[in-house]
């Protein structure tokens, strides 16, 4: 296996470009399985999830080609709903996606369990319950079976706002037979971009953008070409690696229109940026000084679905604060196990308190130093090599195959901006 060292204490400086947003190319390589005909996606991430989710949709009859590097055409002439990998499945949660357009196409399929991140119960009945209401019988004996003879438009109130069950509703719903509407979808830019791609196909999606869609099925889909926008969790990771280094970097085409929410949390932190353009700029010259609340309260940074600030950022943000003047208490009521990770910021140094599986409240500044790292899973080891950039002495992470789950070429763009990190085996 692989592993990270990170000498830290070096101020990162230069530009960076970020890659496609993994969390739109996942479900937009699940829908291209809705169309016979040849799909043409750009800025396709190359990370680990992705190509899982590629020999996902091979295996299930695509025919995948590479026009460059970031560039996949994608033709599903023949769809065939055979028996999945199980442990392609177990890899990334987002096998589930699959669910939907095999439906919505063939009528029939058998799904493993899907597996991802270990952050706590990552509830699938939100999914299972929006296929229902469209017409799929769906029953569970440690495989899912989905059958329908045909789907229907639905009036459809998700339990709660997901992103991934709007997306698998939203890919059935389209080739349903009548009116969809759901409500209380979710409406994160990666699910925008999925309605978007999906509308270029043929589909009828109204109401992008918002928490109530209105979907007119349609009988099939054409082919298309569509560019994955930039990954924001990517972008804000570098944010973070600027501030908590002391650099000074530029993130070119960071997707800014997203990230006002985003914006004014690390402005609590004492962080700030320049919009230019498109562009991101992270000057040198930063507060970190923790806003307290109007009464001096400690302030409570609390995750919640969009535009609120996105969970995924939860990691990122907490090591940024163990580098900020000041008290500050974050909640992350969607994850249980999203908190556990911090044990070893402490180890680093770091102040922290666990309040409970959800609640940590950070005292900050305090100084990192190097420690041997081992990384639980994406976001939280994207956080702990943060630290390591920021800490005295030499980090060595393990497990680093998680990160690379979801950021592409991560040692090779930090080496670009002056990190000094090298890849070794263990």
């Amino acid at each position: 296996m692989e592993e990270f060292v990170i000498e830290g204490g070096h101020p990162l400086r230069g530009e960076v470009t970020p890659s496609g947003n993994k969390n739109a190319a996942l479900p937009l390589l699940a829908a291209c399985l809705l169309t016979s005909e040849p799909v043409i996606l750009r800025n396709v991430p190359q990370i680990r999830d992705v190509q899982v989710m590629r020999k996902l949709i091979e295996s299930l009859g695509s025919q995948v080609e590479d026009l460059d590097t970031n560039t996949w055409q994608i033709t599903t002439k023949e769809l065939v709903a055979s028996h999945l990998d199980p442990d392609l499945c177990r890899r990334i949660r987002a096998s589930i996606l699959i669910a939907g357009p095999v439906v919505a196409r063939a009528g029939t399929l058998r799904l493993p369990p899907p597996g991802g991140d270990v952050i706590g119960r990552r509830r699938l009945d939100t999914h299972i319950l929006a296929l229902r209401a469209l017409g799929t019988k769906v029953t569970y004996d440690r495989v899912f079976e989905f059958e329908a003879d045909h789907l229907h438009g639905a009036d459809i109130l998700l339990d709660e706002a997901s992103v991934t069950a709007t997306e698998n509703a939203i890919m059935a719903a389209v080739l349903a037979k009548g009116q969809t509407l759901i409500r209380n979808a979710a409406s994160e830019p990666h699910v925008q971009e999925v309605c978007q791609f999906l509308n270029i196909l043929g589909a009828k999606i109204e109401g992008i953008g918002s928490n109530t869609l209105h979907i007119t099925g349609v009988s099939q889909l054409k082919g298309g070409e569509f560019t994955i926008g930039p990954d924001l969790l990517e972008v804000v990771s570098y944010v973070g690696a600027a501030v908590v280094t002391r650099g000074e970097i530029r993130i070119r085409n960071a997707g800014v229109q997203h990230l006002e929410m985003v914006g004014q949390v690390f402005h609590r932190l004492g962080v700030h940026w320049k919009v230019e353009g498109n562009d991101l700029f992270v000057p040198s010259e930063q507060n970190l000084v923790i806003a307290s609340d109007l009464d001096g309260a400690v302030p409570e940074i609390k995750t919640n679905v969009w535009p609120a600030f996105p969970t995924d950022l939860m990691s990122i943000a907490i090591t940024v604060a163990t580098q900020a003047s000041g008290s500050v208490l974050f909640h992350d009521w969607m994850f249980s196990g999203r908190m556990y990770f911090t044990d070893k910021l402490v180890g680093m140094g770091a102040r922290i308190i666990l309040c409970d599986p959800y609640r940590v409240l950070i005292q900050g500044p305090t100084r990192l130093y190097g420690e041997k790292l081992e990384s639980p899973d994406i976001r939280a080891g994207m956080a702990l090599l943060l630290a390591a950039l920021a800490a005295k002495g030499t980090s060595k992470i393990r497990n680093i195959s998680q990160i690379e789950r979801g950021y592409e070429k991560v040692d090779e763009k930090l080496r670009m901006l002056g990190a000094k990190i090298t890849r070794e085996q263990e």
